[in-house]
């Protein structure tokens, strides 16, 4: 990891530093991606098996994961990976539910109401990383809060072979749809509908470059699908002082960077001592670690920053908006307040950011390459659409009524007015009218 002396680089320096590497290649995965996407359009599951025999470890010809094939995968998992899926599943069910919010009704002036009413996207799809790190998790973060909202379709996919844990965690959390595809052309797929894999109206979860590309391409065509937010790859941002465990300090930065080597690790601190011993647990952490050679590489274009205080380490967090924001102060919450962009907020030596990825709660599907400081992290809303309702009685719209007309006749759309002015006239028409019927009478 880089060190740089915060208060001895230049305005612009600092800006350059907190930058994101550039993602590789971007406009050679672009048109990869969109090639991609026309065959799938064009071809459907045919441009499945084809794409998935070059671009997957165990292609297949049937799409779809059977009954069978889950229950077997179930069958094979012990009972502590179970049991651990499950008491996650309870957790994250429980913040989620949380979320959910009463219809809002109110009456903005006399005979004037006003609704906001909450539905679900009717149908939803989920894309599960597989390669080199299944992740069961995933599912959990994604099918739960879809669950939860009253999605009516669900479909997941998943690259081939899906891993026993993520098809036990399907099961759990009521996935009925899994498919063996993944990659750019599991997100065509779900967007526009193939023989096999129904077309969804939005479109969850992470993935690779391609993957990423994807969903950027389908949720520009009004022929696609929405999308969940914006990504890119994973990151954590580090708040300590000298109060802070440096092992401590350490794994939580290793457990960032052993994502991939894109991955980016960020240590603000107060304290150039704590940055020299972390330095050394890294070293004596990575050589335990499976995925050394992808931690290193990530940690080779990654900053330790060393700053004159706390304040100034929130400035530079809030500049920065990590995916994950982590603070290992001696009192952490006093800085709470002052931390404005973040995915998500680990505080205090004891909350390591894997317990967010797993199972405290809350969502592990963050906003990342700085777009926490606009987007927020998934959550039980974003399964849901809002719409408003508003109902008037002929008191309300005597009330309104001119209100509405002097602001349609100052825009010129006399149309507008008009609609108004009808219904005003005929409520003026009203007594005569009753008393013209008394009369007759």
């Amino acid at each position: 990891m880089q060190t740089l002396i915060w208060n001895q680089l230049s305005p612009a320096r600092q800006a350059e530093a907190l930058a994101r590497p550039a993602l590789d290649n971007e406009a050679d995965v672009g048109s990869v991606v969109q090639e991609i996407i026309k065959a799938v359009r064009c071809r459907g599951d045919d441009a499945l098996r084809e794409l998935s025999q070059r671009f997957e470890r165990a292609p297949r010809e049937q799409l779809r994961v059977g009954e069978d094939e889950i229950e077997a995968a179930c069958a094979r998992l012990d009972d502590d990976i179970k049991d651990a899926i499950e008491a996650a599943i309870a957790n994250i069910r429980t913040f989620h539910a949380a979320q959910a919010q009463a219809p809002l009704r109110i009456e903005t002036q006399p005979g004037v109401v006003c609704e906001l009413r909450t539905q679900p996207i009717n149908r939803v799809g989920l894309y599960v990383p597989g390669g080199s790190a299944p992740l069961p998790s995933t599912v959990m973060m994604l099918a739960i809060p879809a669950g939860l909202a009253g999605c009516r379709e669900v479909v997941l996919c998943t690259p081939s072979p899906a891993s026993d844990e993520i098809l036990f965690a399907a099961r759990a959390c009521g996935v009925e749809k899994v498919f063996a595809i993944g990659g750019a052309q599991a997100i065509a797929a779900m967007a526009y509908g193939t023989q096999t894999i129904p077309k969804v109206d939005k479109i969850f979860g992470p993935g690779n470059s391609y993957v990423t590309e994807a969903k950027g391409q389908v949720s520009r065509d009004w022929r696609g699908a929405a999308i969940d937010m914006p990504a890119g790859p994973s990151e954590v941002l580090v708040i300590a002082d000298e109060s802070a465990n440096p092992a401590f300090v350490a794994s939580d930065l290793l457990s960032q960077a052993e994502h991939g080597p894109d991955s980016q690790v960020v240590l603000v601190t107060t304290s150039a001592a704590l940055a020299e011993a972390v330095k050394g647990e890294l070293a004596s952490q990575l050589a335990l670690l499976s995925r050394r050679d992808i931690a290193t590489q990530a940690l080779a274009a990654s900053l330790t920053i060393l700053c004159d205080n706390l304040e100034e380490a929130c400035a530079i967090s809030n500049a920065y908006a990590p995916e994950h924001l982590i603070v290992q102060t001696r009192a952490p919450r006093q800085l709470l307040d002052k931390l404005e962009n973040a995915g998500s907020i680990f505080l205090g030596a004891w909350t390591p950011e894997s317990v967010g990825d797993y199972a405290s709660g809350t969502n592990h599907t963050l906003p990342t390459y700085g777009y926490a400081r606009t987007c927020s992290s998934l959550g039980l809303a974003d399964y849901q659409r809002r719409y408003t309702v508003q109902e008037l009685s002929a008191d309300g719209i005597r009330g309104l009524g001119p209100i509405v007309q002097r602001i349609a006749q100052a825009e010129g759309l006399d149309a507008h007015k008009h609609a108004v002015t009808l219904r005003l006239n005929a409520l003026a028409a009203e007594p005569q009218q009753t008393a013209q019927q008394k009369d007759l009478s």
